[in-house]
């Protein structure tokens, strides 16, 4: 029996390629359905048809309104034969709407477990993302085999929501660390440095780091092919903004990334990876 994937933007894609790869069987399926062409696997008609032809059933979407839609839709998930069902979605997810998501597969005999993971295209096509696991124990120990396909690191951090919470955390460290690098690159060239000497100091100083090294070629090109978008992002960083204010915490760095990157939105930047906020303040 295939496992079905739902989900085929950048991400998606090279994780469904990379199970493909694995010598996974997949069925799958994508709101534009031109996407289904760019893989080597079957596409179901609807996410109802995906589930009720496959066991288990992976999500890669953009937000949690994404998410809503693929299980409550007209030929949603719910819509589809549940009962018995695994579903393992690894969408970054609102904190809070994620619950949601375990108690209206949980209503249909369906296992849900939210496996957000932590990297971007590169590491999703060689099998090295991290991922963080919430949910039933027996639910996780049902979707490790397919977690390590595309993951050589898994937390399971059990309680539902807390996986979540932990990828909003790591991706205020990226967006932080992505709007810091970008302005400093910003800063020395408009102190006379060359850019390329500029990358250098920096990869070989305080600014080594995996997001330099991923997004150096980004940075000393000026060109931003979407690996992680900007518009991703932001929607991240809009959902961490909500995590502090529910758990009563200010969030200074959070809060200042999200507002560069939302000038690079405001700028028609929203679709370029995310490095492209250099492109935003430089000018």
């Amino acid at each position: 029996m295939p496992v079905g994937f739902i989900g085929l933007g950048n991400l998606g894609r090279a994780m469904a390629g990379r199970l493909i790869a694995k010598h996974t069987e997949l069925l799958v399926w994508n709101r534009t359905r031109a996407k289904c062409d760019t893989i080597k696997a079957e596409a179901g008609e609807s996410p109802a048809d995906v589930i009720s032809r496959c066991d288990t059933v992976i999500l890669n979407l953009f937000d949690s309104d994404a998410v809503f839609d693929v299980i409550t839709g007209e030929q949603g998930l719910l819509a589809g034969a549940c009962e018995g069902k695994l579903v393992i979605d690894t969408t970054t997810n609102h904190f809070e709407s994620v619950l949601g998501f375990y108690d209206l597969l949980g209503q249909v005999g369906a296992s849900y477990v939210e496996a957000p993971v932590l990297g971007s295209v590169l590491p999703a096509a060689s099998g090295t993302l991290t991922i963080a696991v919430s949910g039933d124990e027996d639910a996780y120990g049902a979707a490790l085999p397919l977690l390590d396909l595309i993951g050589t690191t898994i937390f399971y951090l059990r309680e539902p929501g807390l996986a979540s919470r932990m990828k909003l955390i790591n991706n205020m460290v990226l967006g932080v660390f992505m709007t810091g690098l970008a302005e400093s690159l910003a800063l020395a060239e408009a102190a006379g440095l060359d850019r390329e000497v500029a990358l250098d100091v920096l990869a070989a100083g305080a600014g080594s780091s995996l997001v330099l090294k991923a997004k150096r070629s980004n940075l000393l090109n000026r060109e931003y092919p979407a690996h992680f978008s900007v518009d991703a992002i932001y929607k991240d960083l809009f959902y961490l903004q909500d995590l502090a204010r529910q758990i009563e915490r200010p969030l200074f760095t959070g809060s200042t990334a999200r507002e560069l990157f939302g000038l690079a939105r405001k700028q028609g930047l929203g679709r370029e990876d995310l490095s492209a906020v250099y492109k935003a303040i430089s000018e």
